[in-house]
């Protein structure tokens, strides 16, 4: 599956450049914005696997732009493009998440390099992030056994081991997940303690 890119440039013959590389590269270029309102409207539209951005740019400017794009989850990265390498854009640039930073002229030698980085980076950092939310989906869920073991200890007077081989018995019984009888089993303790109030 081709890479799809939006190319977000106000200068046209450079824009035209920078898409003309990317396509014989077998990049899929699927948007061209002229300013940072369109950049976004393309994002929005295509969500694109990255995002070429100029800095300067009228009526929204890349960076403001760019941060849009990264707080809405459109893209998976941005790299700017502009013709300024001072410290204090570069400053701006990483704090909303950017991945790479090309100082004009550009050329294929310094394009393609940038973006296939800028990919595998944000390939690796979703695969980070997805497995952020299964380890706290994991505690979660093993939170919710703890807690249903030790109601059960304590309603019945069982130790952690058969407190657990009861309820594991009850999911089979049910033919459902011991964590779906843990879920319910707490759901219907909480109801009970609430009609004794």
């Amino acid at each position: 599956m081709k890479i799809k890119i939006v190319v977000a440039e106000d200068e046209p013959i450079t824009r035209m450049d920078i898409c003309e590389i990317l396509i014989s590269y077998g990049y899929d270029v699927v948007g061209e914005a002229s300013n940072g309102i369109q950049a976004v409207e393309l994002c929005r539209r295509y969500k694109p696997d990255l995002v070429l951005m100029d800095i300067k740019m009228p009526k929204l400017n890349g960076i403001q732009a760019a941060n849009l794009i990264v707080k809405e989850g459109l893209v998976d990265s941005v790299i700017m493009v502009t013709a300024y390498s001072g410290k204090e854009f570069i400053e701006e640039v990483k704090e909303i998440g950017v991945i790479g930073y090309i100082v004009k002229p550009i050329d294929e030698q310094k394009l393609i390099p940038q973006i296939e980085i800028a990919i595998a980076k944000s390939k690796e950092i979703k695969r980070i992030k997805e497995e952020f939310i299964r380890a706290k989906e994991q505690v979660s869920e093993v939170k919710i056994i703890h807690k249903a073991k030790e109601m059960y200890m304590e309603k019945y007077s069982l130790t952690e081991e058969e407190a657990y081989k009861k309820i594991r018995k009850l999911s089979m019984d049910k033919q459902c997940s011991i964590l779906e009888t843990c879920s319910e089993l707490l759901k219907y303790y909480d109801e009970i303690k609430f009609k004794g109030k």
